[in-house]
Protein backbone atom coordinates (compact mmCIF):
# COMPACT_ATOMS: atom_id res chain seq x y z
CA UNK A 1 0.00 0.00 0.00
CA UNK A 2 1.18 3.50 -0.80
CA UNK A 3 1.40 6.22 1.84
CA UNK A 4 -1.61 7.95 0.28
CA UNK A 5 -3.73 4.81 0.59
CA UNK A 6 -2.67 4.30 4.20
CA UNK A 7 -3.56 7.89 5.13
CA UNK A 8 -6.96 7.68 3.45
CA UNK A 9 -7.66 4.34 5.14
CA UNK A 10 -6.79 5.79 8.55
CA UNK A 11 -9.08 8.77 7.92
CA UNK A 12 -11.93 6.43 6.93
CA UNK A 13 -11.40 4.30 10.05
CA UNK A 14 -11.43 7.39 12.27
CA UNK A 15 -14.54 8.72 10.51
CA UNK A 16 -16.25 5.35 10.75
CA UNK A 17 -15.43 5.18 14.46
CA UNK A 18 -16.87 8.66 14.93
CA UNK A 19 -20.12 7.65 13.20
CA UNK A 20 -20.21 4.43 15.23
CA UNK A 21 -19.84 6.23 18.58
CA UNK A 22 -22.33 8.95 17.65
CA UNK A 23 -24.88 6.43 16.40
CA UNK A 24 -24.52 4.40 19.57
CA UNK A 25 -25.04 7.55 21.66
CA UNK A 26 -28.20 8.51 19.74
CA UNK A 27 -29.59 4.97 19.87
CA UNK A 28 -28.93 4.53 23.60
CA UNK A 29 -30.43 7.97 24.30
CA UNK A 30 -33.64 6.93 22.56
CA UNK A 31 -33.76 3.62 24.44
CA UNK A 32 -33.12 5.41 27.72
CA UNK A 33 -35.97 7.87 27.13
CA UNK A 34 -38.35 5.02 26.40
CA UNK A 35 -37.33 3.42 29.69
CA UNK A 36 -37.98 6.72 31.50
CA UNK A 37 -37.30 6.62 35.24
CA UNK A 38 -37.93 2.87 35.40
CA UNK A 39 -34.21 2.05 35.44
CA UNK A 40 -33.58 4.07 38.60
CA UNK A 41 -36.65 2.63 40.32
CA UNK A 42 -35.63 -0.92 39.38
CA UNK A 43 -32.09 -0.41 40.65
CA UNK A 44 -33.36 0.58 44.08
CA UNK A 45 -36.13 -2.01 44.37
CA UNK A 46 -34.73 -5.15 42.77
CA UNK A 47 -31.12 -5.27 43.96
CA UNK A 48 -32.00 -7.24 47.10
CA UNK A 49 -32.28 -10.43 44.97
CA UNK A 50 -29.08 -11.60 43.25
CA UNK A 51 -30.88 -13.14 40.27
CA UNK A 52 -32.92 -9.98 39.64
CA UNK A 53 -29.76 -7.89 40.09
CA UNK A 54 -27.97 -9.97 37.47
CA UNK A 55 -30.83 -9.66 34.99
CA UNK A 56 -31.16 -5.96 35.80
CA UNK A 57 -27.48 -5.29 35.10
CA UNK A 58 -27.80 -7.17 31.81
CA UNK A 59 -30.97 -5.36 30.73
CA UNK A 60 -29.82 -1.84 31.64
CA UNK A 61 -26.50 -2.38 29.82
CA UNK A 62 -28.42 -3.41 26.69
CA UNK A 63 -30.52 -0.23 27.00
CA UNK A 64 -27.53 2.03 27.61
CA UNK A 65 -25.37 0.08 25.12
CA UNK A 66 -22.48 0.48 27.53
CA UNK A 67 -21.39 -1.33 30.70
CA UNK A 68 -19.17 1.62 31.62
CA UNK A 69 -22.18 3.98 31.49
CA UNK A 70 -24.02 1.74 33.94
CA UNK A 71 -20.99 1.70 36.24
CA UNK A 72 -20.74 5.50 36.11
CA UNK A 73 -24.43 5.64 37.06
CA UNK A 74 -23.81 3.28 39.98
CA UNK A 75 -20.87 5.41 41.14
CA UNK A 76 -23.16 8.44 41.23
CA UNK A 77 -25.99 6.61 43.03
CA UNK A 78 -23.62 5.27 45.69
CA UNK A 79 -22.01 8.69 46.09
CA UNK A 80 -25.38 10.30 46.86
CA UNK A 81 -26.42 7.50 49.20
CA UNK A 82 -29.20 6.01 47.07
CA UNK A 83 -27.48 2.61 46.87
CA UNK A 84 -25.00 0.67 48.98
CA UNK A 85 -21.80 -0.80 47.52
CA UNK A 86 -23.05 -4.34 48.21
CA UNK A 87 -26.09 -3.70 45.99
CA UNK A 88 -23.94 -2.84 42.98
CA UNK A 89 -21.71 -5.95 42.83
CA UNK A 90 -24.09 -8.35 41.05
CA UNK A 91 -25.45 -5.53 38.86
CA UNK A 92 -21.89 -4.92 37.61
CA UNK A 93 -21.46 -8.65 36.93
CA UNK A 94 -24.70 -8.62 34.92
CA UNK A 95 -23.45 -5.64 32.94
CA UNK A 96 -20.62 -7.77 31.56
CA UNK A 97 -23.17 -10.12 30.02
CA UNK A 98 -25.31 -7.26 28.70
CA UNK A 99 -22.45 -5.68 26.77
CA UNK A 100 -22.17 -8.80 24.56
CA UNK A 101 -25.49 -7.88 22.90
CA UNK A 102 -23.90 -5.22 20.68
CA UNK A 103 -21.21 -7.66 19.58
CA UNK A 104 -23.86 -10.04 18.25
CA UNK A 105 -25.70 -7.16 16.61
CA UNK A 106 -22.55 -6.24 14.68
CA UNK A 107 -22.24 -9.80 13.39
CA UNK A 108 -25.04 -9.00 10.96
CA UNK A 109 -22.48 -7.02 8.96
CA UNK A 110 -21.06 -10.38 7.87
CA UNK A 111 -24.27 -11.55 6.18
CA UNK A 112 -23.53 -12.61 2.59
CA UNK A 113 -24.76 -9.95 0.18
CA UNK A 114 -24.07 -12.13 -2.89
CA UNK A 115 -26.95 -14.48 -2.08
CA UNK A 116 -30.74 -14.05 -2.52
CA UNK A 117 -32.40 -10.68 -1.98
CA UNK A 118 -34.04 -11.71 1.31
CA UNK A 119 -30.65 -12.74 2.70
CA UNK A 120 -28.98 -9.52 1.54
CA UNK A 121 -31.66 -7.49 3.27
CA UNK A 122 -30.61 -9.06 6.57
CA UNK A 123 -27.32 -7.20 6.26
CA UNK A 124 -27.51 -3.89 8.22
CA UNK A 125 -25.65 -2.22 5.37
CA UNK A 126 -28.99 -2.31 3.55
CA UNK A 127 -31.84 -2.63 6.05
CA UNK A 128 -30.35 0.11 8.27
CA UNK A 129 -31.00 2.54 5.40
CA UNK A 130 -34.69 1.64 5.60
CA UNK A 131 -34.50 2.16 9.36
CA UNK A 132 -32.92 5.58 8.75
CA UNK A 133 -35.81 6.65 6.51
CA UNK A 134 -38.49 5.43 8.94
CA UNK A 135 -36.65 7.00 11.87
CA UNK A 136 -36.27 10.34 10.11
CA UNK A 137 -39.98 10.44 9.27
CA UNK A 138 -40.90 9.67 12.88
CA UNK A 139 -38.52 12.36 14.18
CA UNK A 140 -39.84 15.02 11.79
CA UNK A 141 -43.49 14.19 12.39
CA UNK A 142 -45.13 17.11 14.25
CA UNK A 143 -48.12 14.99 15.19
CA UNK A 144 -46.04 12.17 16.59
CA UNK A 145 -45.94 11.37 20.28
CA UNK A 146 -42.79 11.53 22.37
CA UNK A 147 -42.46 7.75 22.17
CA UNK A 148 -42.60 7.84 18.37
CA UNK A 149 -39.77 10.36 18.28
CA UNK A 150 -37.77 8.16 20.67
CA UNK A 151 -38.26 5.21 18.32
CA UNK A 152 -37.13 7.46 15.48
CA UNK A 153 -33.95 8.30 17.42
CA UNK A 154 -33.26 4.61 17.99
CA UNK A 155 -33.68 3.74 14.31
CA UNK A 156 -31.57 6.66 13.05
CA UNK A 157 -28.92 5.98 15.68
CA UNK A 158 -28.73 2.35 14.61
CA UNK A 159 -28.39 3.38 10.96
CA UNK A 160 -25.57 5.84 11.73
CA UNK A 161 -23.82 3.21 13.87
CA UNK A 162 -23.96 0.68 11.03
CA UNK A 163 -22.80 3.26 8.50
CA UNK A 164 -19.74 3.74 10.69
CA UNK A 165 -19.12 0.00 10.50
CA UNK A 166 -19.42 0.14 6.68
CA UNK A 167 -16.84 2.93 6.52
CA UNK A 168 -14.41 0.94 8.67
CA UNK A 169 -15.02 -2.21 6.60
CA UNK A 170 -14.23 -0.37 3.36
CA UNK A 171 -11.13 1.17 4.93
CA UNK A 172 -9.55 -2.06 6.20
CA UNK A 173 -10.44 -4.21 3.17
CA UNK A 174 -7.17 -3.51 1.29
CA UNK A 175 -5.12 -4.51 4.35
CA UNK A 176 -5.51 -8.21 3.53
CA UNK A 177 -3.03 -7.77 0.66
CA UNK A 178 -0.59 -5.64 2.68
CA UNK A 179 2.67 -7.39 3.68
CA UNK A 180 3.33 -4.68 6.27
CA UNK A 181 0.02 -5.48 7.96
CA UNK A 182 0.82 -9.20 7.91
CA UNK A 183 4.16 -8.54 9.61
CA UNK A 184 2.49 -6.36 12.23
CA UNK A 185 0.02 -9.12 13.10
CA UNK A 186 2.81 -11.57 13.90
CA UNK A 187 3.64 -9.48 16.96
CA UNK A 188 0.19 -10.23 18.41
CA UNK A 189 1.18 -13.83 18.99
CA UNK A 190 2.32 -12.51 22.39
CA UNK A 191 -0.82 -12.76 24.60
CA UNK A 192 0.34 -10.08 27.02
CA UNK A 193 0.76 -7.62 24.14
CA UNK A 194 -2.73 -8.57 22.93
CA UNK A 195 -4.24 -7.81 26.35
CA UNK A 196 -2.41 -4.47 26.51
CA UNK A 197 -3.55 -3.46 23.02
CA UNK A 198 -7.16 -4.42 23.76
CA UNK A 199 -7.04 -2.52 27.05
CA UNK A 200 -5.34 0.53 25.55
CA UNK A 201 -7.57 0.95 22.49
CA UNK A 202 -10.76 0.45 24.53
CA UNK A 203 -9.53 2.80 27.25
CA UNK A 204 -8.75 5.54 24.71
CA UNK A 205 -12.10 5.44 22.89
CA UNK A 206 -13.93 4.44 26.13
CA UNK A 207 -16.19 1.96 24.39
CA UNK A 208 -15.64 -1.81 24.34
CA UNK A 209 -18.41 -2.13 21.73
CA UNK A 210 -16.52 0.18 19.36
CA UNK A 211 -13.16 -1.54 19.88
CA UNK A 212 -14.72 -4.97 19.36
CA UNK A 213 -16.46 -3.58 16.27
CA UNK A 214 -13.05 -2.60 14.90
CA UNK A 215 -11.72 -6.08 15.65
CA UNK A 216 -14.72 -7.69 13.94
CA UNK A 217 -14.22 -5.47 10.90
CA UNK A 218 -10.55 -6.44 10.66
CA UNK A 219 -11.40 -10.11 11.07
CA UNK A 220 -14.13 -10.16 8.42
CA UNK A 221 -12.40 -8.03 5.82
CA UNK A 222 -8.75 -9.11 6.07
CA UNK A 223 -9.09 -12.80 6.94
CA UNK A 224 -5.79 -12.62 8.83
CA UNK A 225 -6.92 -12.50 12.49
CA UNK A 226 -6.69 -15.86 14.29
CA UNK A 227 -8.39 -17.12 17.45
CA UNK A 228 -5.01 -17.07 19.20
CA UNK A 229 -4.62 -13.35 18.42
CA UNK A 230 -8.22 -12.37 19.15
CA UNK A 231 -8.73 -14.06 22.53
CA UNK A 232 -6.17 -11.95 24.50
CA UNK A 233 -7.33 -8.77 22.73
CA UNK A 234 -10.97 -9.46 23.65
CA UNK A 235 -10.00 -10.04 27.27
CA UNK A 236 -8.04 -6.79 27.26
CA UNK A 237 -11.06 -4.97 25.85
CA UNK A 238 -13.06 -6.07 28.89
CA UNK A 239 -10.44 -4.46 31.14
CA UNK A 240 -10.27 -1.29 29.03
CA UNK A 241 -14.00 -0.65 29.43
CA UNK A 242 -13.36 0.01 33.15
CA UNK A 243 -11.38 3.18 32.40
CA UNK A 244 -14.51 5.35 32.18
CA UNK A 245 -15.72 4.19 35.59
CA UNK A 246 -12.30 4.80 37.17
CA UNK A 247 -12.19 8.32 35.75
CA UNK A 248 -15.69 9.00 37.08
CA UNK A 249 -14.55 7.90 40.56
CA UNK A 250 -12.35 10.97 40.91
CA UNK A 251 -13.72 13.29 43.60
CA UNK A 252 -16.34 10.93 45.04
CA UNK A 253 -16.57 9.44 48.52
CA UNK A 254 -14.77 6.25 49.48
CA UNK A 255 -17.76 3.96 48.96
CA UNK A 256 -18.42 5.30 45.47
CA UNK A 257 -14.78 4.70 44.50
CA UNK A 258 -15.21 1.05 45.46
CA UNK A 259 -17.73 0.61 42.62
CA UNK A 260 -15.01 1.30 40.05
CA UNK A 261 -12.60 -1.01 41.89
CA UNK A 262 -15.17 -3.84 41.83
CA UNK A 263 -15.72 -3.35 38.09
CA UNK A 264 -12.02 -3.57 37.23
CA UNK A 265 -11.39 -6.39 39.74
CA UNK A 266 -14.05 -8.54 38.07
CA UNK A 267 -12.54 -8.13 34.62
CA UNK A 268 -8.88 -8.39 35.69
CA UNK A 269 -9.49 -11.55 37.75
CA UNK A 270 -11.46 -13.12 34.90
CA UNK A 271 -8.74 -12.25 32.38
CA UNK A 272 -5.88 -13.53 34.55
CA UNK A 273 -7.62 -16.84 35.31
CA UNK A 274 -8.92 -17.70 31.86
CA UNK A 275 -5.96 -16.39 29.87
CA UNK A 276 -3.59 -18.35 32.11
CA UNK A 277 -5.65 -21.53 31.76
CA UNK A 278 -5.96 -21.05 27.99
CA UNK A 279 -2.22 -20.46 27.47
CA UNK A 280 -1.17 -23.40 29.68
CA UNK A 281 -3.55 -25.80 27.94
CA UNK A 282 -2.56 -24.46 24.52
CA UNK A 283 1.12 -25.06 25.28
CA UNK A 284 0.57 -28.53 26.77
CA UNK A 285 -2.19 -30.21 24.79
CA UNK A 286 -2.46 -27.64 21.99
CA UNK A 287 -5.69 -26.10 20.69
CA UNK A 288 -6.05 -26.66 16.97
CA UNK A 289 -8.48 -23.75 16.67
CA UNK A 290 -5.86 -21.25 17.89
CA UNK A 291 -4.42 -21.01 14.39
CA UNK A 292 -7.81 -20.83 12.68
CA UNK A 293 -8.85 -17.47 11.25
CA UNK A 294 -11.68 -15.88 13.19
CA UNK A 295 -14.65 -13.89 11.89
CA UNK A 296 -17.14 -11.56 13.57
CA UNK A 297 -19.32 -14.44 14.76
CA UNK A 298 -16.29 -16.17 16.29
CA UNK A 299 -15.38 -12.92 18.07
CA UNK A 300 -18.93 -12.63 19.40
CA UNK A 301 -18.78 -16.24 20.64
CA UNK A 302 -15.42 -15.72 22.39
CA UNK A 303 -16.61 -12.43 23.92
CA UNK A 304 -19.86 -13.98 25.18
CA UNK A 305 -18.31 -17.23 26.46
CA UNK A 306 -15.59 -15.34 28.31
CA UNK A 307 -18.06 -13.04 30.08
CA UNK A 308 -20.52 -15.83 30.91
CA UNK A 309 -17.78 -18.11 32.26
CA UNK A 310 -16.33 -15.25 34.31
CA UNK A 311 -19.81 -14.56 35.65
CA UNK A 312 -20.37 -18.18 36.69
CA UNK A 313 -16.90 -18.32 38.21
CA UNK A 314 -17.08 -15.12 40.26
CA UNK A 315 -20.79 -14.80 41.03
CA UNK A 316 -20.56 -17.16 44.07
CA UNK A 317 -17.73 -14.96 45.33
CA UNK A 318 -19.50 -11.64 44.79
CA UNK A 319 -19.06 -10.61 48.43
CA UNK A 320 -15.30 -11.16 48.10
CA UNK A 321 -15.19 -8.64 45.25
CA UNK A 322 -16.54 -6.13 47.75
CA UNK A 323 -13.88 -7.21 50.24
CA UNK A 324 -11.19 -6.65 47.61
CA UNK A 325 -12.54 -3.12 47.19
CA UNK A 326 -12.42 -2.70 50.98
CA UNK A 327 -8.76 -3.79 51.01
CA UNK A 328 -7.84 -1.45 48.15
CA UNK A 329 -9.83 1.45 49.67
CA UNK A 330 -10.08 0.88 53.44
CA UNK A 331 -12.62 2.96 55.32
CA UNK A 332 -11.12 5.92 57.13
CA UNK A 333 -11.73 7.17 60.63
CA UNK A 334 -14.72 9.21 61.77
CA UNK A 335 -12.98 12.48 60.92
CA UNK A 336 -12.37 11.38 57.36
CA UNK A 337 -15.92 10.08 56.99
CA UNK A 338 -17.25 13.52 57.86
CA UNK A 339 -15.44 14.89 54.80
CA UNK A 340 -17.00 12.30 52.52
CA UNK A 341 -20.65 12.35 53.34
CA UNK A 342 -23.20 11.43 50.69
CA UNK A 343 -23.48 14.00 47.95
CA UNK A 344 -26.93 15.29 47.12
CA UNK A 345 -27.65 14.64 43.43
CA UNK A 346 -24.21 13.58 42.28
CA UNK A 347 -23.30 15.11 38.91
CA UNK A 348 -22.41 11.67 37.52
CA UNK A 349 -26.09 10.73 37.63
CA UNK A 350 -26.70 13.51 35.07
CA UNK A 351 -24.98 11.36 32.45
CA UNK A 352 -28.23 9.35 32.39
CA UNK A 353 -30.98 12.03 32.18
CA UNK A 354 -33.95 9.75 32.96
CA UNK A 355 -32.22 8.52 36.13
CA UNK A 356 -31.23 12.09 37.04
CA UNK A 357 -34.85 13.29 36.70
CA UNK A 358 -36.03 10.43 38.92
CA UNK A 359 -33.37 11.30 41.50
CA UNK A 360 -34.40 14.98 41.42
CA UNK A 361 -37.97 13.88 42.07
CA UNK A 362 -36.88 11.65 44.97
CA UNK A 363 -34.79 14.46 46.42
CA UNK A 364 -37.74 16.86 46.14
CA UNK A 365 -39.92 14.38 48.04
CA UNK A 366 -37.31 14.24 50.79
CA UNK A 367 -37.27 18.03 50.72
CA UNK A 368 -41.07 18.10 51.00
CA UNK A 369 -41.02 15.85 54.07
CA UNK A 370 -38.29 17.93 55.69
CA UNK A 371 -40.22 21.15 55.00
CA UNK A 372 -43.42 19.77 56.55
CA UNK A 373 -41.59 18.43 59.61
CA UNK A 374 -39.77 21.75 60.06
CA UNK A 375 -42.97 23.82 59.98
CA UNK A 376 -44.73 21.46 62.40
CA UNK A 377 -41.71 21.57 64.71
CA UNK A 378 -41.72 25.37 64.70
CA UNK A 379 -45.46 25.44 65.44
CA UNK A 380 -44.98 23.13 68.46
CA UNK A 381 -42.49 25.61 69.93
CA UNK A 382 -45.24 28.22 70.28
CA UNK A 383 -46.69 26.26 73.22
CA UNK A 384 -43.66 24.28 74.41
CA UNK A 385 -40.44 26.14 73.68
CA UNK A 386 -37.15 24.21 73.58
CA UNK A 387 -33.84 25.82 72.66
CA UNK A 388 -32.42 22.64 71.06
CA UNK A 389 -35.50 22.15 68.90
CA UNK A 390 -35.41 25.80 67.87
CA UNK A 391 -31.82 25.30 66.73
CA UNK A 392 -32.98 22.25 64.79
CA UNK A 393 -35.44 24.41 62.84
CA UNK A 394 -32.62 26.76 61.81
CA UNK A 395 -30.48 23.78 60.71
CA UNK A 396 -33.36 22.32 58.70
CA UNK A 397 -33.93 25.63 56.97
CA UNK A 398 -30.31 25.58 55.76
CA UNK A 399 -30.82 22.04 54.49
CA UNK A 400 -33.90 23.19 52.58
CA UNK A 401 -31.88 25.99 50.99
CA UNK A 402 -29.28 23.42 49.94
CA UNK A 403 -31.98 21.16 48.52
CA UNK A 404 -33.40 23.98 46.42
CA UNK A 405 -29.97 24.98 45.15
CA UNK A 406 -28.86 21.47 44.19
CA UNK A 407 -32.17 20.30 42.73
CA UNK A 408 -32.67 23.56 40.84
CA UNK A 409 -29.13 23.49 39.40
CA UNK A 410 -29.55 19.87 38.32
CA UNK A 411 -32.87 20.58 36.64
CA UNK A 412 -31.40 23.57 34.80
CA UNK A 413 -28.64 21.33 33.44
CA UNK A 414 -31.18 18.69 32.49
CA UNK A 415 -33.28 21.27 30.65
CA UNK A 416 -30.49 21.53 28.05
CA UNK A 417 -30.72 17.79 27.37
CA UNK A 418 -33.27 15.91 25.31
CA UNK A 419 -35.83 14.56 27.79
CA UNK A 420 -38.79 12.29 27.27
CA UNK A 421 -42.28 13.79 27.58
CA UNK A 422 -42.75 12.16 30.99
CA UNK A 423 -39.37 13.37 32.28
CA UNK A 424 -40.10 16.91 31.08
CA UNK A 425 -43.40 16.82 32.95
CA UNK A 426 -41.72 15.59 36.14
CA UNK A 427 -38.99 18.24 35.82
CA UNK A 428 -41.60 21.00 35.51
CA UNK A 429 -43.50 19.79 38.57
CA UNK A 430 -40.37 19.50 40.70
CA UNK A 431 -38.95 22.85 39.58
CA UNK A 432 -42.21 24.60 40.47
CA UNK A 433 -42.53 22.90 43.86
CA UNK A 434 -39.04 23.29 45.33
CA UNK A 435 -39.41 27.06 45.64
CA UNK A 436 -42.54 26.58 47.74
CA UNK A 437 -40.82 23.97 49.93
CA UNK A 438 -37.94 26.37 50.53
CA UNK A 439 -40.36 29.15 51.48
CA UNK A 440 -42.01 26.84 54.01
CA UNK A 441 -38.64 26.72 55.75
CA UNK A 442 -38.47 30.53 55.79
CA UNK A 443 -41.91 30.74 57.42
CA UNK A 444 -40.84 28.11 59.95
CA UNK A 445 -38.00 30.44 60.96
CA UNK A 446 -40.46 33.34 61.34
CA UNK A 447 -42.70 31.19 63.56
CA UNK A 448 -39.72 30.18 65.71
CA UNK A 449 -38.80 33.83 66.12
CA UNK A 450 -42.33 34.50 67.38
CA UNK A 451 -41.93 31.57 69.78
CA UNK A 452 -38.61 33.00 70.97
CA UNK A 453 -40.26 36.36 71.59
CA UNK A 454 -43.09 34.77 73.58
CA UNK A 455 -40.63 32.70 75.62
CA UNK A 456 -38.05 35.46 76.07
CA UNK A 457 -40.54 38.07 77.31
CA UNK A 458 -42.68 35.71 79.34
CA UNK A 459 -45.76 36.47 77.24
CA UNK A 460 -48.93 34.40 77.21
CA UNK A 461 -52.00 34.39 75.02
CA UNK A 462 -55.43 34.74 76.51
CA UNK A 463 -57.46 31.57 76.94
CA UNK A 464 -59.68 32.47 73.97
CA UNK A 465 -56.67 33.11 71.71
CA UNK A 466 -55.11 29.81 72.76
CA UNK A 467 -58.27 27.90 71.88
CA UNK A 468 -58.52 29.61 68.50
CA UNK A 469 -54.85 28.98 67.71
CA UNK A 470 -55.35 25.31 68.58
CA UNK A 471 -58.08 25.05 65.93
CA UNK A 472 -55.97 26.89 63.37
CA UNK A 473 -52.93 24.75 64.18
CA UNK A 474 -54.94 21.55 63.63
CA UNK A 475 -56.08 22.83 60.23
CA UNK A 476 -52.50 23.79 59.34
CA UNK A 477 -51.19 20.36 60.33
CA UNK A 478 -53.77 18.66 58.10
CA UNK A 479 -53.05 20.80 55.06
CA UNK A 480 -49.31 20.22 55.47
CA UNK A 481 -49.65 16.45 55.83
CA UNK A 482 -52.13 16.26 52.94
CA UNK A 483 -49.90 18.37 50.71
CA UNK A 484 -46.94 16.07 51.31
CA UNK A 485 -49.00 12.99 50.46
CA UNK A 486 -50.42 14.69 47.36
CA UNK A 487 -46.96 15.66 46.12
CA UNK A 488 -45.54 12.21 46.83
CA UNK A 489 -48.39 10.28 45.18
CA UNK A 490 -49.26 12.83 42.44
CA UNK A 491 -52.90 12.24 43.33
CA UNK A 492 -54.93 14.84 41.42
CA UNK A 493 -58.17 14.05 43.26
CA UNK A 494 -56.61 14.66 46.67
CA UNK A 495 -54.77 17.69 45.30
CA UNK A 496 -58.13 19.29 44.51
CA UNK A 497 -59.04 19.04 48.22
CA UNK A 498 -56.12 21.25 49.30
CA UNK A 499 -57.60 24.50 48.01
CA UNK A 500 -60.88 24.31 50.01
CA UNK A 501 -58.88 23.75 53.22
CA UNK A 502 -56.58 26.65 52.31
CA UNK A 503 -59.65 28.87 51.96
CA UNK A 504 -60.90 27.73 55.39
CA UNK A 505 -57.51 28.66 56.90
CA UNK A 506 -57.76 32.11 55.29
CA UNK A 507 -61.18 32.61 56.91
CA UNK A 508 -59.92 31.32 60.26
CA UNK A 509 -57.06 33.83 60.31
CA UNK A 510 -59.51 36.61 59.37
CA UNK A 511 -61.90 35.66 62.19
CA UNK A 512 -59.10 35.29 64.76
CA UNK A 513 -57.88 38.82 63.95
CA UNK A 514 -61.42 40.17 64.37
CA UNK A 515 -61.83 38.32 67.68
CA UNK A 516 -58.51 39.70 68.91
CA UNK A 517 -59.71 43.26 68.29
CA UNK A 518 -62.81 42.52 70.36
CA UNK A 519 -60.67 41.13 73.19
CA UNK A 520 -58.40 44.13 72.94
CA UNK A 521 -61.38 46.48 73.30
CA UNK A 522 -62.53 44.52 76.35
CA UNK A 523 -59.05 44.68 77.87
CA UNK A 524 -58.58 40.91 77.97
CA UNK A 525 -55.58 41.04 75.63
CA UNK A 526 -52.62 43.39 75.06
CA UNK A 527 -51.35 45.24 71.99
CA UNK A 528 -47.95 43.54 72.36
CA UNK A 529 -49.55 40.10 72.12
CA UNK A 530 -51.57 41.38 69.19
CA UNK A 531 -48.38 42.06 67.22
CA UNK A 532 -47.07 38.58 67.97
CA UNK A 533 -50.42 37.01 67.08
CA UNK A 534 -50.57 38.89 63.79
CA UNK A 535 -47.08 37.67 62.83
CA UNK A 536 -48.10 34.09 63.58
CA UNK A 537 -51.33 34.41 61.58
CA UNK A 538 -49.49 35.88 58.59
CA UNK A 539 -47.03 32.99 58.54
CA UNK A 540 -49.76 30.37 58.99
CA UNK A 541 -51.66 31.91 56.11
CA UNK A 542 -48.54 32.01 53.90
CA UNK A 543 -47.79 28.37 54.70
CA UNK A 544 -51.25 27.35 53.53
CA UNK A 545 -50.79 29.46 50.38
CA UNK A 546 -47.63 27.54 49.51
CA UNK A 547 -49.47 24.26 50.13
CA UNK A 548 -52.07 25.44 47.63
CA UNK A 549 -49.35 26.28 45.09
CA UNK A 550 -47.82 22.82 45.43
CA UNK A 551 -51.18 21.08 44.98
CA UNK A 552 -51.96 23.23 41.94
CA UNK A 553 -48.55 22.40 40.39
CA UNK A 554 -49.37 18.69 40.68
CA UNK A 555 -52.66 19.21 38.84
CA UNK A 556 -51.37 21.63 36.23
CA UNK A 557 -48.25 19.72 35.19
CA UNK A 558 -50.36 16.58 34.77
CA UNK A 559 -52.42 18.45 32.17
CA UNK A 560 -49.63 20.71 30.81
CA UNK A 561 -51.41 23.80 32.12
CA UNK A 562 -49.50 26.66 33.68
CA UNK A 563 -52.10 29.33 34.45
CA UNK A 564 -52.36 29.15 38.24
CA UNK A 565 -54.58 32.18 38.78
CA UNK A 566 -57.12 31.22 36.13
CA UNK A 567 -57.16 27.66 37.48
CA UNK A 568 -57.84 28.82 41.04
CA UNK A 569 -60.56 31.18 39.88
CA UNK A 570 -62.22 28.33 38.02
CA UNK A 571 -61.96 26.07 41.08
CA UNK A 572 -63.27 28.54 43.64
CA UNK A 573 -66.21 30.08 41.86
CA UNK A 574 -69.19 27.92 41.04
CA UNK A 575 -67.40 24.62 41.57
CA UNK A 576 -69.64 22.07 43.29
CA UNK A 577 -66.84 19.87 44.66
CA UNK A 578 -64.98 22.89 46.01
CA UNK A 579 -68.08 24.16 47.79
CA UNK A 580 -68.84 20.76 49.31
CA UNK A 581 -65.30 20.26 50.58
CA UNK A 582 -65.19 23.82 51.87
CA UNK A 583 -68.32 23.18 53.95
CA UNK A 584 -66.84 19.96 55.35
CA UNK A 585 -63.62 21.67 56.44
CA UNK A 586 -65.53 24.69 57.78
CA UNK A 587 -67.55 22.46 60.11
CA UNK A 588 -64.44 20.48 61.11
CA UNK A 589 -62.41 23.58 61.99
CA UNK A 590 -64.86 25.86 63.71
CA UNK A 591 -63.68 28.46 66.21
CA UNK A 592 -65.02 28.22 69.77
CA UNK A 593 -68.23 30.22 70.18
CA UNK A 594 -68.98 30.17 66.43
CA UNK A 595 -72.49 29.09 65.52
Amino acid sequence: MEVKDIVLAVIMVIGGLAFFLYGMSVMSSGLEKMAGGKMEQALKKLTSNWMLSLLLGTAITIVLQSSSSLTVMLVGLVNCGVMEVSQTVVVIIGANIGKTFTTWLLCLMGVDTEGPLWLSLLNPEYFSLIFALIGALLMMSNSGSGQKKNIGNILVGFAVLMYGMVLMKDAVGPLKDSTEFQQLLTKFDNPILGVLVGTGVTGIIQSSAASIGILQTLADNTGTITFGMAIPIIMGQNIGTCVTALISSIGVNNNAKKVGVIHIAFNVIGTVIFLTVYEILDMTIGFEFSSWTINSIGIAIVHTVFNILTTFLLLPFAKYLEKIADLVLPDKGAGEDAKHQHTLLDKRVLTTPSVAVAECENASQNMALLAVETVLLSVSLLTDFDEKLAKKVYENEEKLDNYEDRIGSSLVQLSTMALSERDSQVSSRVLRAIGDFERLGDHAINIVQSAEEIHGHGLEFSEGAQQELAVLTAALEEILQNTYQVYKSHNEVEAANIEPLEQVIDYLTRDIRANHIQRLQKGSCTIEMGFVLNDILINFERVSDHCSNIAVSVIETSHNMFETHSYLSKVKFGNKNFNENFEVFSRKYKLPGTI
